[in-house]
């Protein structure tokens, strides 16, 4: 896809670099394409590009020694991801990227980018913001995982995803999420999840399809996910 080097501002850690910033780094890199279901990289390779998603949706996963998948993030269009190589050397993914939909991301290598980075604050300023927010996510989700009911953390993770990519759609609040990767997200079984929704369909509180899902009251959602009184 055609990448005019001005729209790289739109990303986080680039969001104060300068055009000629933007045109090294854009000319250093190459883009990839990953059809859906695929893969940018797999945990424990060797972390030697940083990526920069343009198109399409991916997602962040681990598998336990047990061989359950938990899904930790999802990436949407201009975020960087797997950019531990770049501050760490030498590195390895600690999770696996693999595309929800058709994507294309702008891989850059990751000695290129260290290189940037010894020469440029904002950027070594923003990756360190950036892993910051990341180690706190994922602090907030472990405390979910030992505290909290399931389903809160089925309520907590829709109302996360509502907040990232939702869309007004067919009455309600449309997420374009199948239920096992709600699964993944909330950190339990696929059996869990399809009887949870069962239940908040019949109350009124989502709609589930297939590859989706429709908020249909958030605010009572949020009421589980608080465990306030109905």
């Amino acid at each position: 896809m055609d990448l005019n080097p001005a729209d790289l501002r739109r990303v986080d850690v680039f969001e104060n670099a300068t055009d000629e910033d933007l045109e090294i780094v854009a000319s250093n890199s190459l883009q990839r394409a990953v059809e859906d279901g695929g893969f940018f990289f797999f945990q424990g390779d060797p972390a030697a590009y940083a990526y920069i998603l343009l198109s399409g949706r991916a997602k962040l996963l681990q598998t336990t020694p047990a061989g359950q998948q938990v899904n930790l993030r999802t990436i949407q269009p201009w975020q960087i991801f797997g950019a531990l190589g770049a501050v760490r050397n030498p590195a390895k993914y600690p999770a696996t990227a693999q595309a929800l939909e058709e994507s294309i991301a702008l891989a850059i290598e990751s000695a290129y980018l260290n290189q940037l980075i010894q020469t440029r604050p904002y950027l070594s300023f923003g990756l360190m913001h950036q892993m910051t927010e990341y180690i706190q996510e994922i602090q907030e989700r472990y405390r979910e995982l030992a505290t909290e009911k399931v389903e809160r953390r089925i309520a907590r993770a829709l109302l996360r995803l509502t907040s990232q990519m939702g869309v007004k759609e067919n009455g309600g609040i449309e997420l374009p999420f199948t239920r096992q990767e709600l699964a993944e997200m909330s950190g339990t079984t696929l059996y869990t999840v399809s009887r949870i929704l069962a239940e908040w369909e019949r109350q009124g509180l989502v709609g589930a399809g297939r590859e989706r899902v429709i908020l249909r009251d958030p605010h009572s959602l949020v009421k589980i996910a608080e465990e306030l009184e109905k």
